[in-house]
């Protein structure tokens, strides 16, 4: 069973070379696409080594999707660039898709940093992804490519497509979460406080379920949580 992986990339210097060696030694007899969005940065220059490298349309459901336009294997695998996937987690694929009702799945989630906050949201986005077959990106989803082909791929999202493309395939067979570890960063996490990005994730999930458009949620994430603002009573006069 030959397996793609699609490495979907923009301004990705940092990360993009060691990734992409350490995909190559870990899984050497995949098909490894980058999908490059347009960076302005050496991600081209530095990814070009190591994998066969496509260009797209700013966006990671474009960029998917035209990374896996570019794949010849039966199974497509979509792994972000700053996220490190454990080397027993190829075996364990091919192992779950022996099982044609199996259509599909992602990883156990890890972050690269320790920490209560931390901790609490990989063991419940676990337990999400198990009960509720609600698989996001950094669990590096992997998907039947005739199942793919046969949705039209990942849906046209400016946000949530990852959790779309989820709900639709568990729609068309069964969806495992493995317990391969992907250990994605925990970067975004830390600048902005783990907690507050805890809670503010939760509020744009609820915001797309509510219907509201995917572009203004997109750009609400872009943004990153922000403190209320604090109203200061004037004092009333005569008094300190």
């Amino acid at each position: 069973m030959k397996v793609s992986i699609v490495v979907p990339v923009l301004n990705e210097e940092a990360t993009v070379q060691t990734a992409l060696a350490r995909l190559c030694r870990d899984f050497p007899d995949c098909e490894l696409v980058v999908v490059d969005g347009g960076s302005t940065d050496a991600t081209v220059e530095l990814a070009t080594p190591h994998a066969k490298v496509v260009h797209s349309p700013r966006g990671r459901a474009v960029q998917m999707n035209t990374g896996a336009a570019h794949c010849t294997g039966e199974v497509l695998w979509f792994i972000h660039a700053d996220t490190h996937v454990a080397p027993d987690a190829l075996a364990q694929i091919r192992a779950a898709l022996a099982d044609p009702k199996v259509v599909g799945g992602g990883l156990t989630l890890r972050f690269d940093r320790c920490g209560a906050g931390l901790n609490y949201l990989a063991y419940t986005s676990n337990a999400r992804a198990r009960r509720l077959h609600h698989i996001f990106g950094d669990q590096a989803m992997f998907i039947r490519r005739d199942v793919f082909d046969a949705l039209g791929g990942f849906p046209d999202l400016a946000i949530m497509e990852d959790l779309e493309m989820s709900r639709r395939l568990h729609r068309r067979g069964r969806l495992t979460v493995l317990p391969a570890a992907s250990t994605a960063s925990a970067r975004r996490l830390v600048a902005h406080g783990v907690w507050r990005m805890i809670v503010f994730m939760q509020y744009l999930k609820l915001l797309y379920f509510a219907g509201v458009d995917p572009e203004t949620i997109r750009r609400r994430y872009a943004a990153g949580p922000r403190l209320p603002r604090i109203r200061h009573s004037r004092p009333t006069p005569g008094r300190p």
